[in-house]
């Protein structure tokens, strides 16, 4: 059986960052990437390019913090957003020059992880390469499969005499030829990559009827590059510090302006500043985007509010008007739910028939891991999401010791999170008839696992490691990317310093209790408890915080990012200000360009702590 210091699961962006900077600090360690595709990147991933497809960041936002995503190199322009098949050569560049890329096994599955008993852990893979199964042992496995890896694609009534093209968001790549060969496509859903197939096909004139369920969610919000009436650009809005504060967020004093916060949350006078400034925000999203200037692009105006949406705000990155497309009859919008499907045709619960030559549906994504944890019941252990002891129930949150995470636990932390931000009490209501995809006619699975499954949400101290007693000794498992937000490589690349940090050591005892708990009690030293309890704090905050978009299920976030990076680099004894004086920080916007030296500072402060330990 092959033996390996890390194996990392994924080369997606975070899984790349994870085992570049691991092999950065660890030259000696053995590592390996398995990987499913045939190629790296994740939603870059050169099967998964579909027509049209840009990030929805623009340059200078979406790169890795050490690795520019420069003009010279690869042809994009300020202002202009980074097509996929350079995002793809982007991180294929990364790879080569961190020397990563002879570690990545290409279509390799892992079917099971099974984790070792004794002090010190470690994993029993078995892999899947081709038709034969092998195992490997890992001393520390990382976990970088995300939230779209697996599309979650349910049976509708009627489909097998539908006779023709019936697929998931993610299969696009592979039935591009509707863009060239269809007359008519419906299109299932209203988050963004539904829009973005609405565009590809609208935009070469083909007709395309428009499905957004009158049971579900609605449109995704969807604003222009730049936004409020000063026209500033939403990317770096999102990360300007003063704004931030605006956001409540039950990590957020990891800045340090924790009075500034408590002011805009605990007092009437901020709160209404806030209150304004999400309206304004919302508002004039709502009047750029000219939803009432035509019947058919009011349908497509958002139904949850701005401040109560996650990352599902997406950016208008096409390179013609879409409304435009909605206005001239290309695009018709219909508000209802699929109830089955005959030859070549989709019925809707309003008694429309739409003949259609492809059905592309948008609905969503398995969340929990495609990977078989073992043995049984360690899911809970390892703070996954896992179906509860009783319906409605929390527990149990964790299987060894005893059941810290009671329901009186939970009831004590949504008390705090509504004591500290009294504007959460007042939630917002999106749709009085909304149900599960599931719940409507026509619509089953076989699927055990799907987006309708009441399960606990992910428990993972600040969203990478299991917070159980088993593993803080170990410290052989780590999830790099269980979270959604804007500003994805910056993250990558602070949550890779930590991992790493993590596997070695190297995290305070103030941040992460010390092993055998030899210390524990003492000041300073954080508990197991201490630890359990901030976690279910965070992971019940995204219930509150984020009701429009995945908060209850995991980490789904957009002006809460800078104070997460905050947070990682506080547990890493790093600066966290990083700007010349305090009306910068407060005013400048945070970019990668800020964390570019971030492996070297922990490199230097671990050198440091050596040699004192050494001199003494």
């Amino acid at each position: 059986m092959e033996s390996l210091d890390l194996v990392v699961i994924g080369a997606g962006v975070f899984g790349l960052a994870t085992a570049k900077t691991y092999h950065q600090l660890n030259p000696e360690k053995s590592l390996v990437i398995l990987e499913t595709s045939s190629s790296l990147g994740g939603v870059w991933a050169k099967q998964r390019l579909y027509p049209g497809l840009k990030t929805n960041n623009m340059l200078g936002t979406y790169e890795y913090p050490d690795f520019p995503f420069d003009t010279e190199t690869f042809g994009v322009k300020p202002g202009e957003f980074m097509p996929g098949t350079v995002v793809q050569d982007y991180l294929t560049k990364y790879a080569e020059k961190f020397g990563i890329v002879d570690k990545i096994r290409f279509q390799t599955e892992v079917i099971t992880a099974e984790h070792q008993s004794g002090p010190e852990g470690g994993w029993i893979l078995t892999v899947q390469a081709g038709t034969g199964r092998s195992q490997i042992s890992a001393r520390k496995l990382v976990l970088a499969t995300g939230f779209t890896s697996e599309p979650f694609l349910p049976h509708i009534e009627g489909q097998e005499e539908f006779g023709v093209p019936f697929f998931h968001g993610k299969d696009f790549p592979q039935h591009a030829d509707t863009v060239e060969t269809a007359k008519t496509v419906t299109v299932f859903g209203g988050t963004k990559l539904a829009w973005d197939a609405v565009y590809a096909h609208a935009s070469k004139g083909i007709k395309v009827d428009w499905v957004i369920r009158e049971s579900g969610h609605g449109p995704a919000w969807m604003a222009p590059p730049y936004v409020t009436p000063l026209k500033k650009w939403l990317e770096k809005l999102v990360h300007t510090r003063m704004l931030t504060w605006l956001s409540p967020c039950i990590w957020g004093d990891a800045d340090g302006y924790t009075k500034t916060r408590a002011f805009y949350h605990g007092t009437a006078v901020g709160r209404a500043i806030t209150n304004t400034f999400w309206s304004i925000l919302g508002g004039d999203v709502i009047t750029l985007n000219k939803y009432a200037s035509h019947p058919e692009t009011a349908k497509l105006k958002p139904w949850s509010e701005a401040m109560f949406t996650a990352s599902s705000f997406s950016i208008l990155n096409y390179p013609t008007d879409i409304f435009e497309l909605v206005r001239n009859g290309t695009v018709r919008v219909h508000i209802a739910d699929i109830t089955h499907l005959s030859p070549h045709t989709a019925h809707l619960s309003d008694g429309t028939a739409l003949a259609s030559d492809a059905l592309i549906a948008v609905t969503g994504w398995k969340h929990v891991p495609p990977i078989k944890f073992l043995p049984e019941g360690i899911d809970a252990e390892l703070g996954l999401p896992h179906a509860p002891a009783q319906p409605g129930s929390m527990e149990p949150l964790f299987t060894t010791g005893a059941p810290l995470l009671t329901e009186d636990a939970v009831k004590r932390a949504d008390e705090e999170i509504l004591l500290r931000f009294p504007r959460l009490k007042d939630q917002p209501v999106q749709n009085k008839n909304l149900k599960p995809l599931l719940a409507t006619k026509g619509f089953s699975t076989t699927d055990a696992i799907n987006p309708s499954t009441e399960l606990t949400p992910y428990t993972l101290y600040h969203f990478l490691v299991p917070p159980s007693a088993r593993f803080l000794q170990t410290r052989d498992i780590a999830f790099a990317g269980f979270l959604m937000n804007f500003n994805t490589l910056t993250i990558a690349h602070a949550q890779s310093v930590w991992i790493s940090a993590y596997f070695n050591g190297q995290l305070s005892s103030a941040v992460i209790p010390p092993v055998g708990g030899a210390e524990e009690g003492a000041e300073g030293v954080k508990t197991v408890d201490e630890l359990r309890r901030e976690t279910l704090l965070h992971a019940r905050f995204g219930k509150w915080r984020y009701p429009a978009g995945h908060g209850s299920q995991f980490p789904d976030f957009v002006f809460d990012a800078l104070p997460y990076v905050d947070l990682l680099l506080g547990d890493l004894g790093l600066k966290v200000h990083r700007k010349a004086g305090w009306v910068a920080e407060a005013t400048e916007p945070y970019g990668p360009e800020d964390y570019k030296d971030l492996v070297s500072e922990f490199s230097t402060k671990v050198e440091h702590f050596k040699r004192v330990t050494d001199d003494c």
